[in-house]
């Protein structure tokens, strides 16, 4: 059965994982070319420094082959990471996705789904929470994105170190989110079915009426290799797919 909408996030592309950027664009052609639509659920990149890093070549190539998939007829949706939070019309307009902000109700198939990276609901991290809070402030955002483009590369490249000495210093619970964000986005939308990244702990959470699944994070350099996505089907069904293509129980 042909899927009628796929879900992806946390990919973190960049250059240098080549496998995974590889494993992304052969995933784009034999599946999502398929598919009626694309959501994308935020960290696709690595990070990003701006609509002006279209320019760099890595770039405008992840972003030409989501153009391939949109031109296609292939609807293509984003919704914002906590690395490539910057996205803007600029890269919508290259790739032909339409920017969604979150939490997003999709109706498709006969099923209202909540959508969203997943980052905003991490509220026992209340030191990230302010930092996430700052960055999304447009006057904080308009101030950066006027920085020269090699200055933002490096405060990103600063702030990813200072993120890996932080992380490793955090509990695992304190990053995953907690059930009262999602208690509340589920209460805020009207839904019972929600699909979000972010904390790359792939699984299906079903708490009476509702039932949420968490999207896996992309790594092809690891061992073992890491990736899949969610496919949606016509009758309303919902299936957490592997790198393989394979559905997983």
């Amino acid at each position: 059965m042909v899927p009628v909408a796929l879900f992806i996030s946390d990919l973190h592309l960049q250059q240098s994982h080549l496998k995974t950027c590889a494993a992304f664009v052969a995933f784009l052609e034999r599946h999502a070319m398929a598919a009626q639509a694309l959501y994308v659920l935020g960290d696709l990149f690595e990070y990003w420094a701006g609509d002006d890093d279209l320019a760099a070549p890595f770039n405008r190539e992840v972003s030409a082959a989501l153009r391939r998939v949109s031109a296609a007829g292939v609807a293509l949706y984003w919704i914002a990471g906590n690395r490539d939070f910057l996205v803007g019309a600029g890269f919508a307009a290259a790739t032909g996705a339409t920017l969604l902000t979150e939490p997003f109700v999709a109706t498709i198939a006969g099923q209202r789904i909540a959508l969203l990276h997943g980052d905003a609901e991490c509220t026992d991290d209340v030191g990230y929470m302010a930092f996430r809070a700052q960055v999304r402030q447009p006057a904080w955002q308009q101030q950066f994105l006027a920085l020269p483009l090699a200055r933002r590369h490096e405060i990103i490249d600063g702030l990813r170190k200072d993120s890996r000495t932080q992380q490793d210093a955090k509990s695992m619970s304190i990053m995953d989110v907690a059930p009262q964000a999602i208690a509340q986005v589920f209460a805020s939308t009207g839904t019972t079915v929600m699909i979000h990244g972010h904390t790359h702990r792939p699984a299906l959470h079903a708490c009476g009426a509702t039932r949420r699944y968490v999207l896996p994070d992309w790594d092809l350099e690891a061992i073992p290799a890491r990736g899949g996505w969610i496919a949606l089907h016509a009758d309303g069904s919902l299936h957490r797919i592997d790198l393989s293509g394979a559905e997983l129980i």
